[in-house]
């Protein structure tokens, strides 16, 4: 850290960018919130949470909600991805769903439907693959409280055998439920409140019993059927893994990186265990952050604790010139970069010595230009750097000016303003 440091406070001298008035300290500040506060270390959830899924409330928060290794379902949320608390649970001993005796709840889907959030939830015990079903709830909030309507189905009433693992997607004006758990992966439409099952409509098998845990996302015109294989829950001895086939429409044919067809149990693998994550998958939805970077949350194994559960992971979602998502070049990381996000993920300013003008910097997320806005007839000077401490282009100005972003690539920038012998620190998102 202290060659690292040593370097770019050298390279920032270079460029012009330290004035006089600016200290050691200062700078040291600025490269360790630059070089560490951008980075989190998996997991990002140390406790075990099976089966995530996630939601963007409009309040600012990620609302996560998992299998009740927490009874009752827990509700977690978070700004960033990276930060979580434990807020809640979905349900009470007193308002949890009933219609499977002594079963548990596992891999609940949260979605927001017609003004209101609506959870799709597995009810099961281990071996009842004909009694276990699936229950939807419904709530105005996040947070709760959840009101329960009880049984969607349960699999000797759908003809399903494994009748677990929802998933609920909107394609084309209509709604649909995904389910199955190596029985066999299915849909059926559901009605415009997502409530019940459309009448007249019977399931419609997608994919084979290869997998369960479905997660169905439409990408620049493909369906990519994103599932789990092998075995879930063995600690470190765990298969667990991420799988992928993609389609041209919904309900197939699903076919994997040689055209082969998932009815059929082909997939192309997309994640796998290595020496940090022991059995990742089930997945949550993908998330963009605000420089539109997916994202994905999933369970695994901590290797070095494998007695901890299934704890929840982060890693960044990649699409390869050929269409196909990645992730970490196929295997768990322990340390990236952080998202990007407007609000939690880069604050008003870079350190606490970064000096307060009287410019302001807006938007801080931005696609095409960012302006800097003055009211007073003083002039000053900009730079536009990299987190690295590279200038790219900097200039002067009284009142306001554009800096024009086409062409850099997304990712995070640093704005450096100078005026009356103050200097200004702003970070930037590049879309």
């Amino acid at each position: 850290m202290k060659k690292i440091s040593t370097l770019l406070f050298m390279l920032f001298v270079c460029c012009g960018v330290l004035s006089s008035k600016t200290t050691v300290s200062a700078m040291v500040s600025l490269l360790a919130d630059v070089q560490n506060n951008d980075k989190y270390t998996n997991p990002v959830i140390p406790t075990s949470l099976p089966d995530p899924t996630v939601i963007k409330a409009p309040d600012g928060y990620f609302y996560l909600y998992a299998t009740e290794d927490i009874r009752n379902v827990p509700i977690y949320r978070s700004t960033d991805l990276v930060h979580w608390r434990k807020f809640g649970t979905v349900f009470t001993d007193a308002t949890r769903p009933k219609f499977v005796s002594g079963g548990g709840i596992w891999a609940p889907d949260i979605n927001f439907i017609n003004g209101q959030y609506v959870l799709y939830y597995s009810m099961s015990t281990w071996g009842g693959e004909w009694a276990c079903g699936i229950g939807v709830a419904t709530s105005r909030s996040p947070k709760g409280p959840f009101t329960d309507h009880g049984k969607l189905f349960i699999s000797s009433e759908i003809g399903v055998q494994n009748s677990i693992d929802p998933f609920y997607i909107e394609d084309d004006g209509k709604k649909y439920l995904f389910w199955g758990s190596f029985r066999g992966i299915y849909g059926i439409e559901l009605t415009d409140d997502g409530l019940t099952i459309k009448q007249g409509v019977t399931p419609r098998k997608i994919a084979g019993t290869h997998t369960e845990a479905t997660y169905i996302i439409k990408h620049d015109g493909m369906y990519y059927l994103i599932g789990s294989a092998g075995s879930c829950c063995e600690g470190a001895r765990s298969t667990y893994h991420l799988v992928v086939a993609r389609s041209q429409s919904l309900f197939g044919p699903y076919v994997d990186k040689q055209g082969k067809k998932a009815q059929y149990n082909f997939f192309s693998p997309l994640l796998s265990g290595n020496t940090v994550v022991k059995g990742p998958g089930h997945n949550a939805e993908f998330v963009q952050d605000d420089a539109g970077q997916y994202w994905v949350l999933y369970h695994g194994y901590a290797a070095n604790d494998p007695g901890a559960g299934r704890m929840v992971f982060l890693d960044k979602v990649n699409w390869n010139a050929d269409g196909w998502p990645s992730i970490n070049n196929g295997g768990p990381s322990q340390t990236s970069s952080k998202p990007l996000f407007g609000t939690a993920g880069i604050g008003s300013s870079i350190d606490e010595s970064s000096d307060n003008t009287d410019v302001s910097v807006l938007p801080r997320v931005v696609s095409d230009r960012l302006r800097l806005s003055c009211s007073t007839n003083t002039p000053y000077s900009w730079r536009l750097l990299t987190v690295g401490g590279w200038m790219i282009k900097q200039g002067t100005a009284v009142g306001n000016t554009d800096i024009v972003m086409n062409g850099l690539t997304s990712g995070l920038y640093i704005v450096s303003i100078e005026k009356d012998g103050k200097k200004q620190y702003e970070k930037i998102i590049k879309r």
